[in-house]
């Protein structure tokens, strides 16, 4: 049984069945719809659902609300078109025509920069080089046909090397491997660049970056890239962590506050004493800028604190819905 999807406001429409959710079909036919976790946790693939019928599929309910579902609203990383359907969302432009690839890469260097963090970079096979844009992330794809999602810290001028930052989740398949048996020269097979998760260079607005734990990943991409290309725009990055431990490149993040104009950075700790920001990271965002309306906001980290800050930033601090701009860090089965 073949459905034709029609997306609006572009016109654009294409022809798909219902095994493939409608993100799914909508990348394989060209057009890049916002997405983050892919897996119904974060909410960036809200769109409405205009005519037709849908299997909405399985998604965390603090994305997708009964409100929001009665007034048309679906998660289109999840949901699957039953009949011919129209839906209302905002294509992506500035992915070009960069290629996802299926490469494998060996472990270069294994650095514990934390006792729960490690930093693995990994090379590329000679001759081989991944577009992406700053702040996307590649799927590590496991023998058993699982993959785990990890953001790419490095820019893309810098690509010799795909540097990731990975969490140590007690019990997770994979970070339980890294943390206990993976060795330098190891073979790992990934896909990527994937998501929609990246600087927005056409904007003037300044930036809030929101990292929390090892959300600052794709955050410091972002940050890097922004200094190779000279943007000017003023940036400041609340970095939210447990505790000291948690802030694992603090020193990095102090240099670019002496080296670039324009650049601030507050650390946020939720669960230790000490002489800097307590609390929330979010919060701490909002009491410095009561009024984001003329900000832009890119935020990476657990869903909780993801949905918090796009919930408050938009309600209590005046920020536009589309100037938020998230990834969604999820550690299930990690």
């Amino acid at each position: 049984m073949s459905v034709q999807v029609t997306l609006l406001p572009s016109g654009h429409s294409y022809t798909t069945t219902p095994d493939e959710t409608i993100l799914e079909s909508a990348l394989a036919h060209g057009y890049t719809l916002p997405y983050g976790c892919r897996d119904g946790a974060c909410g960036s693939c809200k769109g409405k659902l205009v005519s037709g019928e849908i299997d909405y599929g399985r998604y965390s309910p603090g994305a997708l609300s009964e409100t929001e579902k009665k007034l048309g609203a679906a998660l289109f990383c999840c949901a699957r078109p039953l009949t011919d359907i129209t839906i209302e969302c905002r294509e992506v432009s500035g992915m070009g025509d960069i290629q996802v690839k299926k490469l494998p890469a060996r472990v270069e260097s294994l650095q514990r920069a934390a006792p729960d963090v490690m930093i693995i970079t990994l090379k590329l096979p000679t001759q081989e080089r991944l577009q992406f844009l700053a702040g996307q992330y590649l799927d590590i794809l496991l023998k058993d046909g699982r993959r785990r999602s990890f953001s790419m810290a490095n820019p893309p001028h810098s690509d010799a090397f795909i540097e990731l930052h990975i969490r140590h989740v007690p019990g997770g398949h994979f970070t339980d491997h890294v943390f206990g048996q993976m060795k330098v020269r190891d073979i790992l097979r990934f896909e990527g660049p994937l998501g929609t998760f990246f600087l927005r260079e056409e904007s003037n607005k300044p930036i809030i970056l929101l990292a929390g734990g090892t959300g600052f990943a794709p955050i410091k991409s972002i940050i890097e890239h922004a200094i190779h290309k000279g943007i000017e725009r003023p940036m400041t990055l609340y970095w939210g962590a447990r505790d000291e431990a948690g802030l694992y490149l603090r020193e990095l993040a102090e240099g670019w506050v002496r080296d670039v104009p324009d650049f601030k950075f507050v650390p946020v700790l939720s669960e230790a004493s000490w002489g800097g920001r307590q609390g929330l990271v979010h919060e701490a965002v909002m009491a410095d800028h009561p009024d984001l309306s003329g900000h832009e906001v890119y935020a990476c980290g657990a869903p909780a604190m993801i949905e918090a800050a796009k919930r408050d930033f938009v309600a209590r601090c005046g920020l536009p819905v589309d100037a938020f701009f998230a990834d969604v860090f999820s550690y299930a089965g990690a």
